[in-house]
This record gives C-alpha cells, structure tokens and sequence, in this order.
C-alpha cells in the first residue's frame, strides 16, 4: 500500500497543470508577424566578405573585409549572372546596389562577383535562391490538446496504480 500512495503522490505532483496566477492575463497569444524576406547569399574570401540581397528591383551588395569586418569603400564590384551583368554603385560605405531590369524567375541563380579595392582583386561566386519561400501555418492549442494529454496522464496513473496494487497482493501472499 506504501508503493500506491508513493505513486500516486508522485503522478499527481508531476501531472499539475500550468496555471495563470497573481492576476497575469493569459489570454489570447499576439498574432503572428508576417515578415518577407528577400532572396539573400553570402560568398567569402581570405580578403572580402559578400552578402547579397534582391530587394525589389535592385540587387544590393554588402562587401566588407573578412578579417576586420570594415565596410569596403570606394570599390568596383562586378555581378555577372542570372541576367544581370554590371557594374553596382555604391549608395552608402560598403552597400552598392545594381538595377535589376527584369525580373528574375524563381529559381537558384548563379552570381559571379567581382571586387576590387584598391590593390586587393577577389572574384567571389554565389548562389542567389528566388524560389517562393514555404509560408508555414501558426501552431495555435486547442481544448482538444488538453483533452488528449488529461485522459493519457490519467490511464497512466491507473496503469500504475494496478500495477501496484497487483504487487501488494502478490506480496501478501508470498509470491513474488
């Protein structure tokens, strides 16, 4: 009878369901943010870092020294692939930005880049993934989750105290 008690005091104080106290409102979660993101890639080198992102109708490029992280200024950065062949111009230090006349399908594109800074030349390769991202439903809980984890926590509970019992009589009579 020991081991029954024992059980069940342990299946109740494990099985406690979480609860709102000292007057928290747990009501219904915030909606979900619905965010795009843009198709990005990223390419490095032992002298330059490149993170590329298509964001409208401009291919914008982040370049910076991979060993510093210092934004490149001042240079000549070449794309070449997927349509798109140019020369981007660079609108703040480090970010140049090429115009994207047309479209481009949903796919993985190959981009070749080309920078040069001063005395340092690198040519970076990258793939730049426009496939449709996969839009994912919001996981919501629902009273039949409860349900099904109440009615599981308590055949579990009788399991165990049958189980118990079966052993206690067993042990009355001798047999083990």
């Amino acid at each position: 009878m020991k081991h029954a008690v024992a059980l069940l005091s342990v299946a109740l104080t494990t099985m406690n369901p979480a609860l709102g106290h000292g007057g928290e409102d747990h009501g219904a979660p915030p909606p979900p943010v619905a965010q795009a993101v843009e198709p990005r890639t990223a390419a490095a080198t032992e002298e330059f870092e490149v993170v590329t992102s298509l964001e409208g109708k401009k291919l914008v490029v982040y370049v910076d020294r991979f060993a510093s992280n210092e934004p490149v200024t001042q240079a000549k950065v070449e794309i070449e692939g997927a349509g798109l062949t140019g020369v981007a111009s660079e609108t703040a230090p480090g970010t140049y930005v090429l115009d994207v006349t047309t479209p481009l399908p949903p796919a993985k594109h190959p981009l070749t880049i080309s920078v040069e800074a001063g005395d340092s030349v690198d040519l970076l390769s990258a793939t730049l993934d426009t496939s449709a991202p996969v839009v994912t439903e919001a996981h919501t809980h629902g009273w039949s989750e409860w349900v099904v984890w109440g009615i599981s926590g308590a055949l579990l509970l009788m399991t165990g105290i049958l189980f118990a019992v079966r052993r206690h009589k067993h042990a009355k009579k001798g047999i083990r």
